[in-house]
């Protein structure tokens, strides 16, 4: 808003030049693998002249490269050998066709590694013991140490030698857990912790009649994907470990409907698997999770009476509980592309799951996830800005989540505030949402695909929206070059 008379002004000059052709170019696997290799080359080079300490060395993560020519190179930092945590950076190199373009760096910390001593005081064991501890005051069931490495942590703050302990066993409503707790190994403080599994809520039973692609083996069918990088769907029968039993029958209709018939659920993940790998592959050119063109699998059926779905990044694998009373399994479309979105998050920006990062790791995944299901174009569950309102998670037949204006779940935040990140990872996701559905729709009140919403701006101003498509493009943009 300007004070003062309402005089034009010349326009302001941009810090860089403006560029265009930044849209993301479709690579071939060789040529992406020849591009990691160039880059895996010049890494002493690179590091040099970011002004790196000796003891630091860059390791290749990814490259994209942009229309124009652009590249951009994500970096993990080693200290001495030792992992840094908090250490990435992505560099931004222009062709040289773009004479006015310079390199440049983003960077999570900007600081240069170092530490007294790699030598710990604090015992490895004894951060293990306090990791454990951690652990079973969040009421977790059969913890256990399954790792711990020394390592540098740069997350926040001055870096400085840590332990880095991974606790596995299960939450404390059934969900596997991999919680990562940093322990100084010089004072036995807790400097950070996040989970590693990352929860989205908790004929096809959502979907209607679909086409599925599946594979025949003689006289069976099995629901493997082989057009989609061989994803699977497996019946998990109530377990909790391992990979159950694909889904095989001698028909290729797959479910009734009902959640009386297993396959209905195998049918709904299958469902959503290949309208994900479709979204990406076709909004963003993107091949699959990890881009090289290898599909993940699914799990359904996963415990009993289980109220959630989660992403394992380690089995590279969805799965998805039953919900109450095993009568609502978490199967919907709009789930199934937020848990693989957690996938594509983990492969690319790397947001840990916990404080404003992890807001941001869950809203990439209910912006996305919205993406596939407006990309799906079903009749019997169309596009919307709302959140697993088809699972009826909260037993009232109320959305999980509203992106139009996020507290409306009496959680969310609208907008961001200083101590946002203080909030649980579902509600922090609301400022991105909220960010999300005002860049594409705008404020005020309006009515889509049969919805009606009204969102507010925090300062009363209205805004316009640009569009969806646009904006999965620019928050796509953010999370994989920058």
């Amino acid at each position: 808003m300007q004070a003062g008379p309402a005089t034009a002004a010349p326009a302001a000059h941009h810090l860089s030049p403006l560029r265009v052709g930044a849209l993301e170019a479709k690579l071939s696997p060789a040529q992406h693998k020849a591009l990691i290799q160039s880059a895996q080359d010049k890494t002493s080079d690179t590091a040099r002249t970011l002004g790196l300490g000796a003891k630091e060395k860059l390791v290749v993560k990814d490259v994209t490269k942009d229309a124009d020519g652009t590249l951009h190179t994500r970096y993990e930092r080693t200290y001495d050998g030792l992992p840094v945590l908090g250490g990435d950076l992505i560099v931004h190199t222009p062709p040289a066709s773009l004479a006015a373009g310079t390199v440049s760096a983003t960077y999570n910390n900007k600081n240069k590694i170092q530490v007294a001593s790699t030598t710990a005081t604090y015992t490895k064991a004894a951060a293990e013991g306090k990791a454990l501890k951690a652990a079973k005051a969040l009421d977790a069931e059969k913890p256990a140490a399954d790792s711990a490495r020394k390592v540098i942590w740069a997350g926040s703050g001055t870096p400085k030698l840590a332990w880095e302990t991974v606790i596995g066993g299960f939450q404390d409503d059934g969900t596997p857990s991999k919680l990562h707790v940093i322990t100084d190994a010089t004072t036995g403080k807790e400097l950070y912790r996040y989970q590693g599994i990352e929860t989205g809520v908790g004929n096809t039973h959502y979907s209607g009649q679909v086409s599925l692609t599946t594979t025949q083996s003689g006289s069976s069918y099995n629901l493997t994907d082989n057009t989609r990088g061989g994803h699977k769907t497996y019946n998990l029968n109530h377990g909790s470990s391992g990979t159950g039993t694909l889904f095989s029958q001698s028909s290729d209709t797959w479910g009734d409907g009902t959640n009386s018939n297993a396959a209905t659920a195998g049918a709904d993940a299958a469902y959503g698997a290949q309208e994900t790998w479709d979204f990406y592959k076709n909004t963003f050119g993107r091949s699959g999770i990890k881009n090289d063109g290898v599909g993940a699998y699914s799990r359904t059926h996963y415990g009993n009476s289980y109220v959630n779905a989660f992403w394992d990044d380690s089995c590279f694998c969805m799965t998805y509980g039953d919900g109450s009373g095993n009568n609502d399994p978490l199967t919907a479309l709009d789930v199934a592309g937020h848990e693989m979105s957690h996938g594509v998050t983990s492969n690319t920006a790397g947001l840990d799951y916990s404080g404003e990062s992890g807001g941001l790791n869950e809203a990439t995944s209910d912006i996305f996830g919205t993406g596939v299901e407006f990309y799906a174009n079903n009749s019997s569950d169309p596009g919307d800005y709302l959140i697993g309102e088809k699972i009826n998670i909260n037993g009232d037949g109320t959305p999980l989540r509203y992106m139009d204006k996020p507290s409306k779940d009496g959680g969310s935040a609208d907008s961001w505030y200083s101590g946002v990140g203080n909030l649980d990872v579902h509600y922090s996701s609301g400022p991105a949402n909220h960010m999300f559905y005002l860049l594409s729709e705008g404020s005020g009140t309006k009515v889509i695909n049969g919805v009606t919403y009204n969102s507010p701006t925090s300062d009363g101003v209205a805004v316009a929206g640009i569009g969806r498509d646009a904006a999965l493009q620019i928050w796509y943009k953010a999370l994989t070059s920058y």
